[in-house]
This record gives C-alpha cells, structure tokens and sequence, in this order.
C-alpha cells in the first residue's frame, strides 16, 4: 500500500520548499541545510524583539511549516527580549553557524525573501519595532 500524504500537507511542504530555494539562491548556494539554518535564525532573532502582538501578526504570513519553525522556542512572556545590533549578530552566529562578519549579508538577504513572499507593508510593520541599528542590519543593500 503507498504511503499517501494529504493534500494540504503537500502543499505546505512545497511552499516551504519554494521559500528555502528562494533563500539559497539569495545567498548563493545550494545548500539546503544552511538556507534552513539562516532562515530559521532570522526569524527567531526577529521574533524575539517583536511584541507578542506584532509577532503573531507577522507569523500569520508565513507558510504553515515555516510558522511551526518561528513558533518554536518561543516564550511570549519574555518577549521582547531587549538586544542591539551586536547581541542580535551574537545570536544569529549561534543559531545559524555561521560568522559574525557574515551576518549582515545573509541577514538582508533573508529579509529580501521575506518582503518578496509577505503582503506589502507587514515586514516594514513589524520592522518598526527594532531598534535602528538592528534595521538597518536587515534592511542594508546587497553586495
């Protein structure tokens, strides 16, 4: 008997798919795994320093898997967690594996996949909350 998934869950896999491809070429790579990780890192780091309000709204334009990742490890009663530009560069290194002098790269390059899949003007929302230096980390050209 072949192993069947429901429709929806397919879906919600193909969409987080669409979204890791969409990371990786942003960054350049092919690895799945670092396209995963970096994603993963910008949206707990952001996450954190959001309110609960603003980061429930913000959530509610992720795909389904992708929200499971922002959701998890989260704890709303601590939030939100008071970090500058070097305590955010301090936690993404840690949850990505990757380094420091790398992180305003990857970081405006996820922040550019996100504006892409996200309504307009939600990502500028929840942007508003950060402290200046931590945007213009997210929001800093490519190279």
């Amino acid at each position: 008997m072949p192993a069947t998934r429901p429709p929806d869950f397919e879906h919600a896999i193909h969409t987080t798919n669409i979204w890791l491809k969409a990371v990786s070429e942003a960054l350049g790579t092919d690895d799945r795994h670092l396209a995963h990780r970096v994603l993963r890192a910008w949206l707990h780091t952001f996450r954190d320093r959001l309110t609960v309000d603003v980061a429930a709204h913000f959530a509610a334009q992720l795909p389904e898997l992708l929200r499971g990742v922002y959701y998890d490890g989260w704890s709303p009663s601590a939030v939100p967690i008071k970090y500058d530009r070097d305590g955010y560069v301090n936690r993404f290194v840690q949850e990505a594996k990757v380094k420091a002098e790398d992180v305003p790269q990857i970081a405006s390059a996820v922040t550019s996949v996100i504006r892409e899949h996200f309504s307009p003007g939600t990502l500028e929302s929840a942007l508003e909350q950060l402290p200046h230096d931590i945007r213009g980390l997210l929001l800093q050209p490519a190279a």
